[in-house]
Order: C-alpha cells, then sequence, then structure tokens
C-alpha cells in the first residue's frame, strides 16, 4: 500500500474519477498496442470472422496508441473542452468501428474479445457525455 502511495502524485489530479479511468483505459491500450506489434494472436480473438494479418495488426497497433495518447492527455487535462471532445471521440470512432464490423460487415461475433472494447466505448461514451458539463465548465 505504500509503494502505491507513491505513484499517487503522478496519477490524474482533477476531481471524479474519469481522469483515472482515461489514463487506465490508455495504459491498455498500449498493452494492445504492444501485443498487436508482437504478434496477431488476440487480435484474431477480435476478429474471429476474417484471416488477420500482421499488416492489419500493426496498422490496428498505431490506431489503438494514438487513440492511447489521446485519453492519457485527456487524464491529466480533462477539464479542457478540446482535449475532452477529443478523447470523447476517440470512443466514439472505436465504438462505430466495432458496431460496423459487427453489424455490416460480419467480421466479429460476440466473444470476449470483441465486446471488451464495445463495452469500455460505450460505457465510456456514456460516461463523458453524462459529465461533460462537471469536467468542462464553459
Amino acid at each position: 500500500m505504500l509503494e502505491f502511495l507513491k505513484l499517487a502524485p503522478y496519477l490524474p489530479q482533477a476531481e471524479g474519477w474519469l481522469p483515472k479511468w482515461q489514463l487506465f483505459i490508455a495504459a491498455t491500450a498500449v498493452f494492445n498496442s504492444l501485443q498487436n506489434f508482437a504478434t496477431i494472436k488476440l487480435t484474431q480473438r477480435v476478429y474471429d470472422r476474417v484471416p488477420v494479418t500482421a499488416l492489419q495488426a500493426r496498422t490496428f497497433a498505431i490506431w489503438t496508441l494514438t487513440s492511447a495518447v489521446v485519453r492519457a492527455y485527456a487524464a491529466y487535462n480533462i477539464n479542457e473542452k478540446h482535449v475532452y471532445d477529443m478523447a470523447f471521440f476517440t470512443y466514439l470512432i472505436a465504438f462505430g468501428h466495432f458496431s460496423s464490423e459487427f453489424f455490416i460487415f460480419r467480421s466479429v461475433t460476440v466473444n470476449p474479445g470483441s465486446m471488451s472494447p464495445v463495452i469500455v466505448s460505450t460505457l465510456s461514451l456514456v460516461w463523458m457525455f453524462t459529465q461533460y458539463e462537471f469536467y468542462v465548465k464553459s
């Protein structure tokens, strides 16, 4: 517990849990990006109806890493309207991507690999939409 307290000054200092959530999701996205550079195994679990190539996995890694940077920046600048909006749009893009892959392109099925990003993007979108006024004081 004492070791965790040493990290506290480096965590987002804004009120509420949303900034910490943004940082957590950014950190998991960095892990996801690294694994996409290293192997296609986890990506194949997401896109389970189509073959996944190494190039697709690396492209997905860059997209995910870009989202991670925006979300990490938002974690520490959650009260800035433009930063908040950009982070919100990263979740909207993710939600749109996975929805289209499921409903239009049929490259994913309902499984743990594909549901995780859908749950995270949906939860984050709802949370950010409902808490907009709290974090972005116009």
